[in-house]
């Protein structure tokens, strides 16, 4: 049975809960919500498993922080064998307009901190990204506030649709592959 390691980024704690930061915290758990599964508190994160034709997901939220996620991601994997091609983190993005899906193969950090040290623990660049457009709409010097601030009230509107089809997103990137979910998700 093939395994999958779906990694959610965010930050750990109530405060950070509804932010825009934790995306990846938040599909996760819509996923499980829809898998009716429960996360549990492990070593370096809170995991939650299921399968699915033929496929086995582990869902992942590190509790190390983001800055630090390489370390849970590193661990997981080594611990599950899981290739790097079945990897998929989950991580928001200050250069899409809201909502908008990006599903990449490999890439750089692009300033984000997560995805920073996810590159220096694994010491590569290549492995799959779903990234969640927050938009960028901040003043000068506002951008921490901003990444670490809650929905407003018109995208909490259109939340739970957005995060829905992300995960559906996670979903297509094990059964149909990284190309064919990179094609129907993509600018969506």
């Amino acid at each position: 049975m093939k395994k999958f390691l779906i990694v959610g980024l965010g930050n750990i704690g109530d405060k950070y809960h509804h932010t825009r930061h934790n995306i990846g915290f938040s599909i996760l758990d819509a996923l499980a919500e829809r898998e009716q599964i429960t996360f549990e508190t492990k070593k370096l994160g809170d995991i939650a498993r299921f399968k699915y034709k033929g496929r086995t997901f582990i869902l992942l939220k590190p509790n190390t922080f983001m800055n630090l996620s390489g370390k849970a991601v590193s661990y997981w994997q080594k611990i599950e064998n899981i290739p790097l091609e079945n990897i998929l983190v989950i991580t928001d993005d200050l250069n899409l307009p809201f909502g908008t899906i990006r599903i990449k193969a490999k890439g750089s950090a692009g300033g984000h901190n997560g995805l920073t040290n996810i590159n220096e623990v694994l010491q590569t660049q290549n492995y799959a990204r779903l990234r969640f457009g927050i938009g960028g709409e901040y003043g000068k010097g506002r951008q921490i506030d901003y990444v670490l601030g809650n929905w407003d009230a018109k995208e909490l509107e259109l939340l739970d649709e957005r995060i829905e089809k992300c995960t559906k997103a996670v979903t297509s990137f094990a059964l149909a592959g990284l190309s064919n979910t990179m094609n129907t998700f993509n600018g969506k």
